[in-house]
């Protein structure tokens, strides 16, 4: 199956409540993380980014944290991004939308100037992430109870 879709910048309120409606069904309905975890402050200064279907549907979503906000995630590096919360619907996983939105998001930090982008991925996710580029660093680390590690791309 192949739909058709567009991935572009959560500008607009309701592109926003898209996006916490698929992290909601992917984080805390399937992977059980607590919703008090699962939306932060960040959420109001993040770029968001949202994979849309033709007919609307939200397929995925990721943010951007920069400036002050990554500071804490990418070992205080300006110059470094941080990728998190990608989430794909389960009924769109496969179509590629996943390896769109992490390209979204690095055009989104390329945008804002920086030189590379971070990220805390799911163990069981490092080679989707290395297939797009990324270098796991560090040693595993539990986030929200699931294994994750650290992971860097230069842009």
């Amino acid at each position: 199956m192949t739909t058709a879709y567009t991935v572009r910048e959560a500008a607009r309120p309701e592109d926003r409540e898209a996006c916490f409606a698929v992290r909601r069904e992917v984080f805390v309905e399937e992977q059980g993380v607590p919703q008090e975890l699962e939306y932060d402050a960040y959420d109001t200064t993040a770029v968001h980014v949202l994979a849309v279907r033709e007919d609307g549907l939200p397929l995925g979503t990721g943010r951007l944290l920069y400036g002050a906000d990554a500071l804490g995630k990418t070992g205080g590096d300006a110059s470094v991004g941080s990728l998190g919360r990608l989430a794909v619907a389960k009924a769109a996983r496969g179509l590629g939308v996943g390896a769109a939105l992490v390209r979204g998001i690095e055009d989104a930090a390329r945008e804002r100037g920086l030189a590379a982008v971070d990220l805390h991925a799911q163990t069981h996710a490092l080679g989707f992430y290395e297939r797009l580029g990324y270098e796991a660093y560090g040693p595993e680390f539990p986030d929200a109870g699931i294994p994750h590690r650290s992971m860097r791309r230069a842009l």
